[in-house]
């Protein structure tokens, strides 16, 4: 885990310890119900990776000043803000090992809090006094809605392809790891060209992430991965461990997975996990992620070869740990 690498263990502490000093201020409001709500999805922890890697990214190209601790705030709100509307549109009923904020509040509230959440950021974003950041931060969060869509609008889809697979997950979970990294390079007067590595790391780092979550519907535990193993099945998402079955498993597993994701019913979940775990469709998967985070370290390349680089190469390591 994170906190077991060297850098994380000396800094990641005081790290976050500035981080949540942010949210916690920015997360009260007048209004009893949006503190409620914001506290609990907030404390429920998570990885927190998107506002880490705001900070190594300009840590990597030295900078580390308060303003970096309240744009990584803003990057974590901006994520819990949307994990709040996906309980919703996915009718979740547990989030890292939690019932979720809709489930226990209701949906009107949880999509409120989110809207409040996501308001939030941007004023942070605007205490940068930053046009750029302003810009990357409304075009990724703009990308991410059009993500969510693409990702909705392909629910049952068993001709999509594995390159849409991706420009789905890069749209809607990538592109805030990809804009996090980015935030943290222009804080810190990165060149262009390590502006640019640093942002592809990002991006990199999430495609990995999200298919290493995608795999985890299929070989992980509830209690490890925090929300009910099968979820995506039951929605009817056309993961990657799918799309290779439909592609390159046998005739029956081809079938039974094409009509489990058409009647997007828990019901089916035995039977198409039975078929992934006696093919190659996790092996493949995880090769891609693997792919991916070899893409993220060779990005930093073109930064010093120091603490916080070495903890970004294991940063990105990490994603594929939790499948070892």
């Amino acid at each position: 885990m994170l906190e077991n690498l060297p850098y994380f263990q000396r800094h990641l502490p005081d790290d976050l310890a500035k981080v949540n000093a942010v949210i916690d201020r920015a997360v009260r409001s007048d209004v009893a119900l949006i503190s409620q709500i914001g506290t609990y999805i907030i404390s429920a922890g998570g990885k927190r990776l998107r506002p880490i890697i705001t900070i190594l990214s300009g840590k990597a190209v030295g900078y580390d000043d308060e303003q970096l601790y309240s744009l990584a705030a803003m990057v974590e709100f901006i994520h819990t803000s949307t994990l709040l509307h996906d309980d919703v549109v996915d009718e979740s009923e547990l989030r890292r090992g939690r019932e979720t904020a809709n489930n226990l509040f209701g949906n009107a509230a949880a999509v409120l809090v989110g809207d409040f959440l996501y308001t939030r950021a941007f004023q942070l974003m605007v205490g940068s006094g930053s046009m750029k950041i302003l810009e990357i931060m409304a075009d990724a969060t703009n990308i991410i809605a059009e993500g969510e869509v693409m990702q909705l609008m392909n629910i049952g889809n068993t001709d999509i392809t594995e390159a849409e697979y991706v420009q789905v997950i890069q749209y809607k979970t990538a592109k805030l790891f990809e804009a996090a990294a980015q935030v943290g390079a222009v804080l810190g007067g990165a060149s262009p060209e390590q502006e640019q590595a640093l942002k592809d790391y990002g991006m990199y780092v999430g495609t990995a992430f999200q298919i290493i979550d995608d795999v985890l519907d299929y070989s992980g535990e509830t209690e490890e991965i925090g929300k009910n193993v099968g979820d995506d099945l039951a929605e009817g998402k056309p993961t990657l461990p799918l799309i290779y079955l439909m592609r390159n498993g046998s005739a029956e597993a081809a079938a039974d997975v094409r009509h489990a994701l058409e009647h997007a019913d828990r019901s089916y979940f035995e039977k198409i996990h039975s078929h992934v775990v006696n093919s190659d469709a996790l092996a493949y998967s995880v090769g891609e992620a693997r792919k991916a985070v070899e893409q993220a370290v060779a990005c930093l390349a073109v930064l010093p070869d120091n603490e916080i680089t070495q903890a970004m190469r294991s940063l990105a390591q990490e994603s594929l740990a939790r499948v070892s």
